[in-house]
């Protein structure tokens, strides 16, 4: 008798993080999603999972998220580290509170449920985390200062992740998305991408899936852009 696989998905309302969780649940994943705004709560219920309607900044939602999880289940094989927007201002114009802001939207939100759900998937013989970051992280651009700042320490945590979790057959992977159909369209970041398009936050799903699956075995601590080629890694 097959296991059946758990994902949980933080800021999986909308966006990327729901594009995600309606990936998982297409390929047999029994999902649970975290989102502000109710939406991720209705999806989840929509697709037979469970929702809590609170915040991935707020250590007690995670908790509720992870032991309703565990109550239901028994096990989380999955985690899909999603995020919110961060404060945008010229570099020299950020406060402190908008800083600490931004390390709490981008960084943490991906610490915190970790933190939590590293120890169960060790316990049960490994698992695997996706973390959706930005394919600004490495290459900084002005008009998104805060995510490039923290999501480039959440490359960072990544690799020390590794170091500790890897031999526990934890894997942790990020996704690096450009523009993606979630946003704005404007024809001047359509002309920037090489591709010539915005991406689909179907296309962002699919990769996110294809690191968690079985198939992704060996991939770990890895940062793969998934932009139509606007930023290239040298």
């Amino acid at each position: 008798m097959s296991v059946e696989k758990v994902a949980i998905i933080t800021a999986g309302g909308s966006g990327m993080g729901a594009a995600a969780t309606r990936r998982l649940a297409q390929d047999g994943y029994r999902i649970a999603v975290l989102s502000s705004s109710g939406k991720g709560e209705a999806l989840a219920q929509a697709l037979g999972g469970i929702g809590v309607t609170g915040s991935n900044q707020s250590n007690d939602d995670l908790r509720r998220l992870v032991d309703l999880t565990m109550q239901r289940w028994g096990r989380i094989d999955a985690l899909v580290n999603s995020a919110g927007h961060g404060p945008r201002a010229p570099i020299l114009d950020i406060t402190d509170e908008d800083w600490h802001q931004g390390m709490a939207v981008y960084f943490l939100s991906a610490v915190r449920p970790t933190r939590l759900v590293a120890p169960i998937m060790a316990a049960q013989g490994g698992g695997a985390i996706v973390n959706i970051s930005t394919a600004w992280a490495f290459e900084p651009a002005a008009m998104f200062p805060t995510s490039a700042v923290f999501r480039a320490g959440l490359a960072s945590f990544t690799k020390l992740f590794t170091d500790t979790y890897a031999a526990q057959n934890i894997r942790m992977n990020n996704v690096l998305p450009g523009w993606i159909d979630s946003l704005p369209a404007t024809e001047e970041r359509r002309a920037s991408v090489p591709m010539g398009r915005y991406g689909k936050a179907e296309e962002i799903a699919a990769t996110v899936a294809f690191l968690l699956s079985d198939g992704a075995g060996y991939i770990t601590g890895q940062n793969l852009r998934v932009d139509g080629g606007l930023t290239r890694a040298v």
